[in-house]
């Protein structure tokens, strides 16, 4: 797709193909603003995996028992979550709100997030047999980071009104641990995440791109990721999981200040560390572009992949039998990755592309074009974002 900077993320059509070849390799360089990247495509595709992967195991982490897969889990989203938001920054750097990307921004994010928003508070509803109560100021699941996006990109441009917008966002993020957060608006991660998005909007650019297949960040990666998860089996019965999800202050952790201060310092530290090592480890070029066209359509996994585990879960599959022994977690791991792939296919993408991006040309007015030739857009994807679930992650 000819998607430009600053479109929503859910804007990637599913059956977009990347360019490859001249294209790619001008596009690597910067020479031209017209290549699409598929450096951006591949971390979509292998981020949207860590994701459904981790959704599919929450049921069994937050079982006794499983102190190995819990440490995978907190090691996962200490990273991917700021991943999101950092790349959700990056392509909000041309945002200035002109009536355009207004549009753009209500049919690619908010449109998504009041329709996914209905469907899966109605699909959960309906297998807890319980009555669905519409509450569209209170995120379902994977659909608070829908909304963030929303108010993250509204606020892109007073932050580069700002002379020092990362260390004021670092302040607001630190000071939302004092305050009474609620589930309304997702405010809670909107806050404490808020140091990623405007890093993604104000860090040099240059620096940025040199992430692309870093020679010393690749060559950290083993030890880096090997220390991590050491940390993360060590913290399984130290700390909750529910730190991870940056979505409660001190008061919701049930921890004094000092200690929200500190551990959400540490926890955000190690996510810009893990960040910054996956992003060089993301592959800039493969042979085929199979691989990055499934990445341009990860949107449909993000949003559809929740019913499937749902319905896992009210099926009574977490609960004895083979998914809980050391094969069944193995095969549950395996079968996510290629429900991820499956999801992002074109024939199944395809179809939703309507859900995933619905075109309000009833609701909004045309803007006349400008006069000249038209502007050829940078052809460079968005990642989408983290996922989150009712009970916080």
């Amino acid at each position: 797709m000819p998607a430009r900077p600053e479109d929503p993320v859910l804007t990637d059509p599913p059956t977009a193909r990347p360019r490859t070849g001249r294209a790619e390799r001008t596009g690597r360089t910067g020479r031209t603003g017209g290549a699409r990247e598929p450096f951006f495509d591949h971390a979509k595709l292998l981020a949207m995996v860590l994701v459904v992967c981790g959704h599919f195991w929450e049921p069994l982490v937050r079982a006794p028992g499983h102190r190995l897969l819990h440490a995978g889990y907190l090691l996962v989203y200490a990273f991917h979550m700021p991943v999101f938001v950092f790349v959700s920054g990056w392509f909000s750097r041309s945002f200035t709100a002109r009536p355009d990307q207004l549009g753009r921004l209500l049919s690619g994010v908010l449109a998504p997030y009041l329709l996914w928003t209905t469907l899966l508070g109605a699909y959960t509803a309906w297998l807890d047999g319980g009555r669905f109560a519409l509450d569209l100021l209170t995120p379902v699941w994977v659909t608070w980071f829908l909304l963030s996006l929303f108010l993250w990109r509204l606020s892109a441009p007073l932050w580069h009104r700002l002379r020092a917008p990362l260390a004021t966002a670092v302040a607001v993020s630190l000071l939302a641990g004092a305050l009474p957060l609620t589930p309304q608006l997702s405010i809670g991660r909107t806050l404490q995440l808020l140091p990623f998005f405007v890093a993604g909007l104000v860090l040099d650019r240059r620096r940025v791109l040199a992430l692309r297949g870093h020679r010393w960040l690749r060559a950290a990666a083993a030890p880096v990721f090997g220390a991590a998860a050491l940390a993360a089996y060590w913290l399984v019965p130290r700390l909750d999981a529910a730190w991870f999800y940056r979505s409660a202050s001190a008061a919701g952790l049930h921890a004094g200040y000092p200690r929200w201060l500190l551990v959400s310092l540490g926890i955000n530290l190690a996510g810009a560390v893990l960040g910054a090592v996956f992003l060089a480890l993301v592959p800039v070029r493969t042979r085929s572009e199979r691989w990055a066209a499934l990445g341009a359509a990860s949107m449909a996994a993000f949003l559809v992949h929740p019913f499937l585990q749902e319905a896992l879960v009210h099926g009574g599959w977490y609960e004895g039998g083979f998914l809980p022994s050391a094969a069944g977690q193995s095969a549950l791991t395996a079968a996510a990755a290629g429900l991820t792939l499956l999801l992002c296919s074109r024939p199944v993408a395809g179809p939703l592309r309507p859900l995933l991006a619905p075109r309000l040309r009833l609701l909004l007015r045309e803007e006349p074009r400008p006069a000249g030739p038209p502007v050829r857009p940078t052809m460079i994807p968005e990642l989408p974002s983290e996922p989150g679930r009712r009970t916080g992650g």
